[in-house]
């Protein structure tokens, strides 16, 4: 039988919806401020200065990151008074360097980096700080503070504390046999993710018993679902932490005729929401990791330039760090987040 039970302090300590941290003080390689006072903008909306963003990102190889691409350009596609250049997109953390000094040497306002490798890219994002222009960056962190003004991420801890939560709700008690298939874990996101995981899980007394890494890829995920299942001849909850990597999870356990787990997606896409509608499978969650990361980058970048503010704060200027809130979605809110879903 499964036991539901009141999450207690885990919840507590990942539920902000917006992490906002106030501003590096005192002098330091990355200042770009201006020499006026930002000013707290309510018609941020308002046609400003012409602004040139650079936008750099990974190639997108899967649906995730195609979204990310798409609300970029979307989102500047919205203001007049936004020229954006969008370089190729790109695997290859060289050549998204030589994008990063291309952009510096053409004199862009802003630089909008999704980075294939936070630690590789950062000596570049210092560069084009120190030139004075404003880095935001999105997803992946730098592994200097100096890297960016700005950096706009989603809660891969929260995912995994999410996801812990929601098993535990289900198996909480019991000596239910829990099973993960993470990422890329060579990557910190990743990390989080798992770290977040066990931490939730720890707090109702259950473990990940198995697990194993793919690559955020429908093969990879097929691959080291059909390795988990050869190794696990029974699972009560699976959490897969992407969805796009989901399509070939669910493909290897169709195939091996696996239907006895209650499973956990992650990132919130189409497919795994209208599965998740339907509930006539194993796929009954999902964690929300938004889509939306670099067109919020977009947008700061622009109020940065002409130095402006959140409309919603008080504070006057543009917060240094944001993190996004990381939602379960199950059938019972599906229709409040599907909208906004991207698809694999």
């Amino acid at each position: 039988m499964r036991a539901s039970r009141t999450r207690r302090h885990v919840v507590i300590a990942a539920g902000a919806a917006l992490a906002v941290t106030g501003l590096i003080t005192g002098c330091t390689a990355g200042d770009t401020g201006t020499s006026s006072q930002p000013t707290n903008n309510t018609d941020n909306e308002a046609s400003g200065d012409k602004v040139v963003i650079g936008f750099s990102g990974p190639a997108a190889d899967h649906g995730w990151l195609g979204a990310i691409n798409s609300a970029a350009l979307a989102e500047a596609a919205k203001y007049d008074d936004i020229e954006l250049k969008v370089a190729e997109g790109t695997n290859d953390a060289n050549l998204q360097i030589s994008q990063i000094e291309t952009f510096i040497n053409d004199k862009v306002d802003a630089i909008v980096l999704l980075p294939t490798d936070g630690a590789a890219l950062t000596g570049a994002a210092i560069k084009a700080m120190e030139a004075g222009i404003p880095v935001v960056n999105v997803d992946r962190e730098f592994s200097s503070p100096f890297a960016a003004r700005v950096t706009v991420l989603g809660d891969n801890y929260g995912m995994g504390v999410s996801a812990g939560t929601y098993i535990c709700e289900e198996f909480g008690g019991t000596d239910a046999v829990v099973a993960e298939i993470a990422g890329i874990d060579s990557l910190p996101l990743t990390q989080d993710r798992s770290r977040g995981f066990a931490d939730a899980l720890e707090d109702c007394g259950l473990e990940v018993n198995n697990r194993v890494a793919a690559d955020f890829t429908v093969a990879g995920g097929e691959a080291a679902a059909s390795q988990l299942l050869a190794a696990a001849p029974k699972i009560d909850a699976l959490w897969n932490h992407d969805d796009d990597q989901g399509v070939g999870v669910l493909a290897a356990l169709d195939a091996a005729g696996r239907s006895e787990m209650v499973m956990v997606g992650g990132a919130g896409s189409k497919n795994a929401m209208e599965a998740i509608k339907a509930d006539d499978g194993v796929l009954k969650a999902t964690i929300i990791y938004p889509s939306t990361q670099a067109a919020d980058g977009i947008r700061l970048a622009r109020l940065l330039v002409q130095n402006k503010a959140l409309g919603d704060l008080v504070e006057v200027d543009v917060p240094n760090r944001i993190v996004l809130y990381a939602p379960v979605v199950t059938k019972d809110n599906v229709d409040q987040y599907l909208p906004t879903a991207f698809t694999s």
